[in-house]
């Protein structure tokens, strides 16, 4: 059932900003942090009214009385009533977009938060089966109107929740996973570019896979079909996308490191999915770091390497710290990279801009007495999209860098 509109005749809620901190939502960015807000309050999820000190009208935002992003925004327009319609035309526009993004694979995103005017609300398609997070109050309140318009925008009947992100509580939400609408398998077999990859949409994950990282596994095949790799590190490597793509390009040997047995699992079997034999991958349960200083210490070498960790700093006040981690593995990274090899790292931290992690690459390189050229600077596949009005969807970066 569909929260109410409020009628013309009954006062909406209204949230007061404290003076000059308008200037924000005048720049079209959708967050209202608790400290900007003069008075005025809602229930969780409740769409209010954002004026400025003086009255002036801001935007329509979803309420969150726990949240430190205490509202996000739905709409700069004051005439544009926040009701189911708006929830229609708002997820057929993001699913409409992704017709214009030549994306080779069955796994999308559909729905990229922010970016898509849908705060706090990730949705991902595997086939025949959405997967669905919702994150903030504002979408949790909204969720059975969203749900219905999904699966009647997609022509689909399947839609999994995995509510299951830390971010809930911090929103004062509790975690919610199973069957939104219809019922289906939770083991996939997801088609991207020329290989296939299991996914598991109950246990993966964020929504069961890194369907972000798309393109770069592109490009690492593109690399290692036109390179001839012999010998690839692949560093947390999860279900071993990138040790696959590796494999397809025809890289003689893949070592892939994860410190998840069960990832490590599902990384064999997306190998032997592939149709390679279980000689040409090994795999490793261990802690990456640990194993890099060994692996140095053994006098290895690689051809390529790939660093892809887990989040280091989620908000900027975790950048230092995150900072000397990145440094860490990346100087240990260029040890083991043969000259002329090839190393893919990325940062997926938020905290953490394209320019800083560049500036900690770069000290990485120094430490380790080896220079290198960058080839590209990587990101997101194109359906997670970013807006130039909200800079904190970039949160994943990568660089391409080729040792002298």
């Amino acid at each position: 059932m569909c929260p109410p509109w409020p009628s013309r005749t009954e006062p909406l809620k209204t949230l007061r900003l404290r003076p000059g901190k308008e200037r924000s939502l005048l720049r079209r960015h959708p967050w209202i942090f608790e400290s900007a807000i003069g008075r005025g309050a809602g229930d969780a999820g409740e769409t209010v009214r954002v004026e400025s000190s003086e009255g002036q009208f801001l935007a329509w935002a979803a309420f969150s009385p726990s949240s430190k992003i205490r509202a996000r925004v739905w709409s700069f327009d004051e005439h544009q009533r926040i009701d189911a319609a708006f929830f229609i035309a708002t997820c057929e526009g993001a699913i409409s977009a992704r017709a214009r993004f030549d994306i080779k694979s069955d796994g999308q995103r559909l729905v990229h938060g922010e970016s898509d005017g849908l705060p706090g609300l990730i949705v991902d398609r595997y086939g025949d089966t959405l997967v669905a997070q919702f994150t903030s109050a504002g979408v949790e309140r909204w969720k059975e109107t969203i749900a219905d318009t999904l699966l009647a925008a997609t022509g689909l009947t399947q839609l999994y929740e995995r509510s299951d992100a830390s971010s809930r509580a911090l929103e004062g939400l509790p975690e919610a996973t199973g069957w939104l609408r219809g019922q289906g398998e939770v083991e996939l077999v997801l088609q991207e570019h020329d290989w296939r990859l299991s996914v598991n949409i109950a246990e993966g994950h964020k929504t069961g896979f890194y369907l972000d990282q798309r393109d770069s596994r592109k490009r690492f095949f593109d690399y290692a079909r036109r390179l001839k790799f012999e010998r690839v590190l692949n560093c947390y490597c999860y279900t071993g996308g990138f040790t696959v793509a590796a494999l397809m390009g025809g890289a003689a040997h893949v070592t892939s490191i994860d410190s998840s047995g069960p990832a490590l699992d599902k990384a064999a079997a997306n190998v032997a999915l592939n149709g390679f034999e279980a000689s040409r991958a090994t795999f490793l349960d261990a802690d990456v770091n640990a194993t890099l200083r060994q692996l140095i210490e053994q006098g290895r070498t690689f051809d390529a390497i790939v660093l892809d960790p887990p989040k280091f700093a989620p908000t900027v006040a975790h950048a230092e710290r995150a900072a000397r981690a990145y440094k860490d593995i990346n100087r240990l990274a260029f040890k083991l990279l043969a000259p002329g090899g090839v190393l893919f790292t990325y940062s997926c931290s938020g905290g953490i801009s394209a320019d800083l992690f560049h500036k900690i690459v770069a000290s990485a390189g120094c430490d380790a007495g080896v220079d290198g050229f960058i080839h590209e600077r990587m990101g997101g596949a194109p359906d997670h999209r970013m807006t130039i009005n909200f800079p904190e969807g970039e949160y994943l970066k990568g660089l391409v860098v080729m040792r002298k």
